[in-house]
């Protein structure tokens, strides 16, 4: 069990000695209560593994939803000089871009809940979901390879959105200069059948209704207002995704002495991020990206038909407009200042979100003097979040929060725990009516399985890193 150093009410330091190797500390944000846990998972030796990487800056950073994942905890954040360091698809993860969007709507919550069951199974009729599930949209290499370049343009310019809704995406939407090349024929396989679907696992469509406005000037600027029905999507690359991260992986595992790299755990394998190897997972990265964006949109449109099918001229296209989307499985060139000087770094983001500070130039026009739309979500169970971005952020954190709860029980744990119980009734008892491909998706995602969404919250409102706008409550949810 690695000890932590108390730095501040809510922050931790895991000292530079904590392994041998580390280059820089560990900082975690987090409450005693959560920091039990954090010890106890593994997640904090995979910080300090993080901490050894060459050109890493500052400092390895966990936010309060980390828990144990694959390379970089989940919840992990890893900055490295964009010339003098790595970049490692084991920071990034096996869902590349896998991220949130949040979707307006006119309809209150007394419109929706008579119709919540009926909404769900549409949804549900429509939007293919499950592992390995294929979509209605088939692509053949060369078309596949235009959404790997345009990435939501090219769902909204085949019909699928409205061009508005790439201008309140992150990134609006697509990464220049993706690799297609790059990416390999298996994971254009994987991915080429896979376009509109929700995935597994936690991926859901949920149907939800604001509860409260925190701070009514940003929640002004949204367009949002208490009572009000909005719709989130979480979804990623899918299989694509998935393979280009086997791909890069075995290739850096490969190479690692050939870089002269060293590293504690192979599931950290990297490659000096200006050389063949780490430029080619880059651009890789950055096709599978585009990929989810244009996933999220036609998910969108496929949301939105099911809204008009349901609640006809009360809903048009124009009044569900795209409120953000924000990606939590990314690596980004960006610059931050570290010890008074500015940098270029590459940032990885793994189950983590960007949360820039306002009057940024990434930031939307229309969000800038609020900054950035920070969407968090509960889990089937509880409550959802929107945050605007600090400056605080900035200093502290590279521009970064949470993505979600966090878990605090495996798969396989929460299993155990819901044998011999319905869920789906237990979440029909709270007035929430839930529906999932797979047979035990839902005892895997129960919400004991993760930490309290408001204790995390409030980690991350009581150290600056966001300022809460609203919540959110749950009405129904598709899971995958």
């Amino acid at each position: 069990m690695m000890k932590l150093e108390q730095i501040g009410q809510y922050r931790w330091k895991l000292p530079i000695g904590s392994i041998p190797g580390m280059r820089v500390p560990g900082i975690v944000y987090a409450d005693d209560r959560m920091v039990k846990t954090i010890q106890s998972d593994g997640s904090l030796n995979q910080l300090a593994n993080a901490a050894t990487l060459p050109g890493i800056e500052s400092a390895a950073i966990a936010m309060p939803d980390i828990h144990f994942g694959y390379g970089l905890p989940i919840g992990g954040i890893l900055a490295c000089n964009s010339r003098t360091g790595i970049i490692s698809p084991g920071g990034v993860g096996y869902d590349i871009n896998c991220g949130v969007r949040m979707i307006r709507t006119p309809l209150s919550i007394s419109d929706v809940r008579p119709y919540i069951e009926r909404l769900v199974d549409r949804l549900y009729q429509t939007i293919p979901c499950g592992v390995g599930s294929d979509g209605k949209i088939r692509l053949d290499g060369r078309e596949i390879r235009k959404v790997m370049q345009k990435g939501s343009a090219w769902a909204v310019e085949a019909g699928y959105g409205v061009e508005k809704d790439t201008i309140f995406c992150e990134s609006s939407g697509r990464l220049d200069d993706a690799g297609c090349d790059d990416v390999s024929d298996r994971a254009i396989v994987r991915g080429r059948d896979q376009l509109g679907t929700l995935g597994s696992g936690n991926h859901f469509i949920e149907i939800q209704a604001v509860h409260t406005i925190f701070d009514n000037n940003a929640a002004e600027l949204m367009g949002l207002e208490e009572n009000q029905v909005t719709i989130m999507i979480h979804s990623g690359s899918r299989g694509l995704g998935h393979q280009v991260c086997t791909d890069y992986l075995q290739l850096m595992v490969r190479n690692l002495s050939k870089h002269h790299i060293v590293v504690p755990d192979r599931q950290l394998a990297c490659a000096p991020i200006d050389s063949a190897d780490g430029r080619r997972y880059w651009g890789a990265m950055k096709a599978a990206a585009n990929f989810a964006w244009a996933n999220r949109q036609c998910l969108t449109h496929w949301v939105r038909e099911a809204l008009q099918e349901i609640f006809g001229t009360a809903v048009s296209m124009d009044s569900m407009g795209l409120l953000y989307d924000v990606a939590h499985n990314i690596v980004k060139i960006e610059t931050h200042e570290v010890n008074g000087k500015q940098l270029s770094l590459a940032v990885h983001r793994k189950g983590a979100t960007r949360a820039f500070g306002s009057h940024h130039p990434d930031i939307p026009e229309r969000y800038r003097t609020i900054g950035q739309p920070v969407l968090i979500p509960g889990d089937m169970g509880t409550q959802s979040f929107i945050l605007t971005g600090t400056e605080t952020a900035m200093r502290e954190t590279f521009g970064s929060a949470c993505h979600g709860a966090g878990r605090r029980l495996s798969r396989k744990a929460a299993l155990k725990l819901a044998k011999n119980r319905s869920i789906e009734q237990e979440l029909r008892q709270q007035g929430i009516y839930a529906k999932a491909e797979g047979r035990f998706t839902l005892g895997e995602e129960m919400p004991e399985a993760y930490k309290d969404i408001a204790d995390v919250i409030e980690v991350i409102r009581a150290t600056g890193i966001g300022k809460p706008v609203a919540v959110m409550i749950p009405l129904g949810v598709l899971k995958g």
